[in-house]
This record gives C-alpha cells, sequence and structure tokens, in this order.
C-alpha cells in the first residue's frame, strides 16, 4: 500500500487506544508503520530495483530487529527532548513491533506482492484484495481519525470512532476478498469451459455464467485450455470489479468481472493470445540481467510484440498500455533507432 495509507493506519492504532500506553507512542506507531519501506530508494534502481523492493526489510529478520532499531532512536531522542508523558522502553518497544507489522500486513493485500520471507525464501505472496491506492481506505482512516480527535478535544469517548473505523476497514477488507475468490472461481470455471486454443477464437465481451448451456465447439477448434493461473487484479475507485487474467497452454487473455452487476456471470474481454516466451525477440535476450531481473518478480510474464516489431517483456496485471506502463523491458530496439545505427 502508499505510504499515506501505512501512516493513518498507525496513526489509527494510537487513536484505539494504544497511545496511552507510554510518551511518544503516536510517532513511533506512524514511523514503525512506515519503516520497511526504507527499501524505498530502489524504485530510481531501474529493473534491478524489482528485486530489491519489498525484499528483505519486508521478511522476518528485518521484521525483528527494525522495532528494536527505531525504539532505540526514539529513546535517544526522549533523552535529548523528554516528552511530557513518562516514556516506558518495554511498551514503546511493543508498539513499534504492531506498528511494524501492520505494514507486511497491509502489503500483501495488493497484487505486486511481497516476499514475506525473504532472505529464507525470495517467493512472492500477493492476496490480490485491495488496489494499491485505495481511497475508501483514505476516506475511513482520515474520516475516523478526525473524529476520534475531535471527540477527545472534548472530552468524550474519543476511542469508538477509532474502533469504529476498524472495524469498517475490516469488513471492507474482507468483502473484497470474497469479491477476489468470487471472481478468480468464475474465471477459472469460464476459461475452462470456453476459450480453445486457436488465438483467433471471437470472446470479446461474450458472458458467461455457470449455469448455462456451454456452446458447440466449432468444426476444427481443438480441446479448450486449461488454466494454469488466473489472477483477479482489484481496480481502482470501482472496488466491486475486477480484472481477471488468466494464463495456460501458453495463451493469455482478460475477462471482467463486476459483482454488483452479475455476481454470478462473468465477460471475456478478449480471446486468447500467445504469451510468446518462445519468441526469438525474448530468446536472444533471456540471460540480459534486466530480463533476468524482471522475471525474478513478474508473477504473469508475457512477451508483447508490436505492429512495428519491437518487443516488450511485460506483466499481464500490468500490461494495461505498453507505452504507458513503467512495468516493462524493451527486448528489441525501435526499428527507427535501429536504421539510425
Amino acid at each position: 500500500m502508499d505510504n499515506l495509507t501505512h501512516s493513518l493506519a498507525g496513526a489509527l492504532l494510537g487513536q484505539m487506544g494504544l497511545k496511552k500506553l507510554t510518551g511518544r507512542a503516536m510517532p513511533t506507531l506512524i514511523i514503525a508503520a512506515n519503516i520497511p519501506d526504507i527499501d524505498a530508494y530502489a524504485s530510481f534502481l531501474g529493473t534491478y530495483g524489482l528485486t530489491v523492493r519489498r525484499g528483505i526489510t519486508h521478511g522476518p529478520l528485518a521484521l525483528l530487529l527494525l522495532p528494536v532499531m527505531l525504539t532505540g532512536l526514539v529513546l535517544l531522542y526522549n533523552r535529548w527532548r523528554p516528552a511530557a508523558q513518562p516514556v516506558h522502553a518495554g511498551k514503546l518497544l511493543l508498539l513499534a513491533y504492531i506498528g511494524t507489522l501492520s505494514h507486511p500486513a497491509l502489503d500483501w493485500l495488493n497484487s505486486y506482492g511481497i516476499r514475506l520471507l525473504e532472505p529464507f525464501s525470495s517467493t512472492w505472496y500477493a492476496g490480490d484484495t485491495l488496489f494499491i491506492i485505495d481511497v475508501w481506505i483514505w476516506a475511513a482512516l482520515i474520516g475516523c481519525f478526525v473524529w476520534s480527535r475531535w471527540r477527545e478535544k472534548r472530552g468524550g469517548n474519543w476511542q469508538r470512532p477509532a474502533w469504529l473505523g476498524f472495524a469498517a476497514i475490516s469488513a471492507y477488507i474482507v468483502t473484497n476478498g470474497l469479491i477476489t475468490a468470487k471472481a478468480e472461481a468464475l474465471g477459472t470455471a469460464a476459461v475452462a469451459a470456453r476459450v480453445q486454443e486457436q488465438p483467433d477464437r471471437k470472446l470479446r465481451r461474450e458472458t458467461w455464467r455457470p449455469n448455462l448451456p456451454s456452446s458447440p465447439t466449432p468444426a476444427g477448434y481443438g480441446p479448450t485450455v486449461t488454466p494454469e493461473l488466473v489472477v483477479a487484479n482489484p481496480q481502482p475507485l470501482t472496488f466491486w470489479r475486477r480484472r481477471v487474467a488468466w494464463r495456460g497452454d501458453g495463451l493469455f487473455g482478460s475477462l471482467d468481472y463486476d459483482a454488483v452487476r452479475d455476481w454470478n456471470g462473468i465477460i471475456f474481454e478478449d480471446g486468447a493470445r500467445p504469451i510468446n516466451l518462445d519468441h526469438p525477440a525474448f530468446l536472444r535476450v533471456k540471460d540480459r540481467q534486466d530480463v533476468r531481473d524482471y522475471l525474478f518478480w513478474s508473477r504473469m510474464p508475457i512477451v508483447v510484440i508490436l505492429p512495428d516489431g519491437q518487443a516488450f517483456l511485460a506483466d499481464q496485471r500490468f500490461s494495461g498500455g505498453v507505452y504507458r506502463n513503467q512495468f516493462v523491458v524493451a527486448l528489441n530496439p525501435s526499428p527507427a533507432t535501429a536504421e539510425g545505427r
């Protein structure tokens, strides 16, 4: 998730009553909720940064050590500028752990993924539950924090709004998890039932429901595709929708799921297209370092061949437009560049 969400989550934890435990509680919770993102510098490292981001600083060793380091720094600062409220080292360490652990819990919920066991395992884990920037969670966090602070200044029960916010956000996350699970189940069944091995199979904007009889296989078409991986990506603003990416038998495609419009139906956005990981443009450079770095991170790699012959390595989860997409690697120069050499 974004750092505003992490910061607001730490602040809400404080308003739930944790800030009463010790002095310096609120800054500790807010900093701790962000501290695993000390690897943010990786964003400036190009493709190599994909191998660094959300790795060791989000793994078990860092989650054990970072709270201890943060507590030590806060205690040193407090010796220089003592807080009005007494500071208890043990309680401060507890809050540092709570804030720090909230970070991977939120990061796991989106499609980008997180390496929860680094350095012991480089496996990526992703909950595919929330979009990376969720404005509805922003609204709940900000609204409940402001409400809690307003009641605190007036001597009311200021913890209740924070707890209500925590409950509402938890229910929202569970609801989104159910939507993702439904979308992936429908997507898997739809692909297995309808997609044929031929890339020219016309399935654009075709609705599939499990209770509808399958259309007969056209003459000359082979057996249906076996889906190997189906990922339902949350969408910005419209949290009830999912763009479902699927791949199998060397083909890939996408579906559109709208839980409000049709809970039990899913729409094919396009027909099957080749993944192209056997394309010469990819095979020529598959051992190049930036390509290897990208494949280390990518859950659903594809090779996109443009009409002008340019080839890009992309990821289905973030392949809405090659030119607008930061998550791509150029595999060959454009014809204009090649002619100019």
